[in-house]
């Protein structure tokens, strides 16, 4: 049976952008979704040129992003956010007020004062509001969430994840240009930047592994790099219920780490590390002295999905494939809620998880400046 795929359009996203080819390329590789439109830049040359590169119908580009809510409402199913985290709301509250179904970037917004403008006009039994949280894309770590769900660890006692960068230190090139960090991520909001950028993300896979938010944190900010008064490395202690103890580090100062996101999880049978870098692998250890390297060749009970294995073992999966699963269960629901059925994908997330994500960092800010405990407000 055929799947006819859904038209979105990009608010944001332009050649000049850290991630919209990412998106773009994610969003179609599945053949799920179809790039139909834009206003990729406010920049009218690049905008223009993004437009030509991805072969979007020159009728289609706008200049103007309200212009294209105007123009296409009645044309697309979807409208995928790109813009900087600072402009979201303002764009968000648009897209919601038309009634269009919302693909964003994260994070979300930058703060809890933003969560609640949204909140003001969106109606979670009215709209369809989406965050691309993508690491939990990747095949073994939704592996490694069935294992959990199956008590393969036993009870989960710790979880430590950590995302070190040295985008700060050494900003990286890319294709050999250089790439200097964005004019946005130089300033901090109600929650530090790295914390939207970093930390976000963090959140997010110990709510996606755990089901369940962190109840208190003591957190530490610091600033290494030139940039002063920024925020550039945060180390947090995190306590939640069930006697689950954690800790979350990320870094822009981290000299050495591309992106060293890692997830190590303990429980009372055993334990398991996964490391972005090398993503089609899960290392388990038990407590009977085994440990195994579990791969998609492996004797994998939920990454041997079909969906998991465009290519065989021994050919990697990488974060656009991690993107494009995330895209694919998007897709789902945003056609369930099309068809006006109760949205079910357990893998998308939108303004609850943003705002719990926010509560625990506007939490850590409280806790930087008490150096002690703060509880996180439910």
């Amino acid at each position: 049976m055929s799947v006819q795929n859904l038209k979105i359009a990009f608010i944001g996203g332009g050649a000049n952008s850290a991630v919209g080819y990412v998106h773009f390329s994610a969003a179609q590789l599945d053949n799920k979704f179809q790039v139909v439109a834009g206003a990729f830049s406010r920049d009218p040359k690049v905008n223009a040129e993004t437009a030509k590169h991805w072969a979007i119908d020159e009728s289609r580009v706008y200049n103007d992003w309200q212009q294209l809510i105007d123009k296409e409402k009645h044309a697309i199913d979807a409208v995928v956010v790109l813009t900087p985290t600072p402009h979201h709301v303002e764009v968000i509250t648009k897209l919601l007020e038309a009634d269009l179904p919302i693909i964003c970037e994260k994070a979300l917004a930058c703060g809890l004062n933003d969560i609640e403008e949204i909140a003001k006009v969106y109606n979670p039994k009215k709209h369809f509001l989406a965050v691309t949280y993508n690491y939990s894309g990747y095949a073994m770590v939704r592996e490694l969430k069935h294992l959990i769900g199956q008590q393969k660890l036993g009870q989960i006692q710790k979880i430590h994840l950590e995302m070190p960068q040295e985008g700060f230190k050494r900003p990286p090139d890319i294709a050999g240009q250089p790439s200097k960090p964005q004019p946005w991520r130089l300033q901090d909001y109600s929650v530090p930047t790295i914390c939207l950028d970093l930390g976000v993300h963090l959140h997010h896979l110990s709510s996606y592994l755990l089901e369940c938010e962190p109840i208190e944190t003591c957190a530490h900010f610091s600033n290494h790099s030139d940039f002063e008064s920024l925020v550039d490395d945060v180390t947090m202690l995190l306590k939640y219920p069930n006697d689950i103890s954690g800790t979350m580090w990320m870094s822009k100062t981290a000299i050495g780490h591309r992106n060293g996101l890692e997830i190590r999880i303990y429980g009372t049978q055993g334990s398991a590390r996964w490391y972005q870098l090398n993503p089609d692998e899960l290392e388990i250890s038990y407590s009977d002295g085994r440990r195994e390297i579990l791969d998609r060749a492996g004797d994998c009970t939920y990454a041997n999905q079909f969906r998991y294995n465009r290519m065989k073992p021994g050919h990697p999966t990488g974060f656009v494939e991690a993107f494009a699963n995330l895209y694919t269960d998007i897709y789902e629901a945003l056609s369930e809620y099309k068809n006006g059925d109760p949205v079910t994908n357990k893998y998308v997330f939108g303004l609850e998880q943003s705002k719990c994500g926010l509560q625990l960092f506007e939490t850590a800010v409280t806790s930087s400046k008490s150096n002690k405990w703060e509880i996180i407000d439910a």
